[in-house]
């Protein structure tokens, strides 16, 4: 587990936490954060999927705005502090940022040159614009919120992207839900698998949602999804 930098493509850097499997080359995941920075639950995520066989890079998101952050789930302090970092994010050039971290992962000597991302709550948002706008082996979005507003994006989706959609999320509605599943349908490249009963972040370990069974099932799912697709 290291620290490194990343060039942005519109100048300055960003921080990035890396995580390496014991076998190397191998396939890379770029881990994409929650709204609470690269805290230590994104750490542990990137030291789960090294410990699966990938090659795992979490970069700040954030750092436009303060590098460095690192939040819990757990005050209504950083909750605050979190939104007000998600609304001050420029999703474009996180996409952007998104891609460079994809482009140094590939370059690395313990990368295959095959590299995906998987992300969770805005990171899931994020992971379907990286379907879309990046030439990524494989994406997951982890309850992703406002996908149902990309729709117009999904067309452009030609790589594999699995969606785990928590069924009642307190961040969407079942209309927005039923939107969402309605829209890619048609998409062969994208798989959308519902958790029912299950509410945002399910698979976020400690958190008020979290749900062991619906977490272990989504988690080897896309072990599997990215074992079958970044190989």
């Amino acid at each position: 587990m290291s620290e490194v930098t990343i060039d942005a493509a519109d100048g300055g850097r960003f921080s990035a936490y890396v995580a390496k499997p014991s076998v190397t080359p191998a396939g890379g995941v770029v881990v994409i954060q929650e709204i609470f920075g690269v805290n230590a639950v994104m750490r542990e995520l990137c030291d789960h999927y090294a410990a699966q066989g990938f090659l795992a890079v979490c970069p700040d998101l954030f750092w436009r705005q303060k590098p460095g952050v690192q939040l819990t789930d757990k005050t209504e302090e950083e909750w605050n502090q979190a939104f007000a970092y998600m609304n001050g994010l420029d999703q474009d050039k996180a996409v952007d940022d998104l891609i460079a971290t994809l482009g140094w992962l590939r370059a690395q000597g313990d990368c295959t040159g095959k590299a995906g991302s998987v992300g969770y709550c805005l990171g899931g948002r994020l992971a379907f614009l990286m379907a879309a706008r990046s030439d990524s082996d494989a994406n997951v979005g982890f309850y992703g919120v406002g996908l149902e507003g990309l729709l117009g994006e999904s067309s452009t989706i030609k790589k594999p992207l699995l969606l785990h959609v928590a069924e009642q999320d307190k961040f969407s509605t079942p209309e927005k839900r039923d939107a969402l599943l309605a829209g890619v349908a048609g998409n062969s490249w994208i798989t959308a698998k519902v958790y029912p009963g299950m509410d945002h972040a399910f698979a976020r370990p400690g958190g008020e949602h979290y749900d062991a069974a619906a977490a272990d099932e989504a988690n080897r799912l896309t072990v599997e999804f990215f074992r079958t697709h970044l190989s």
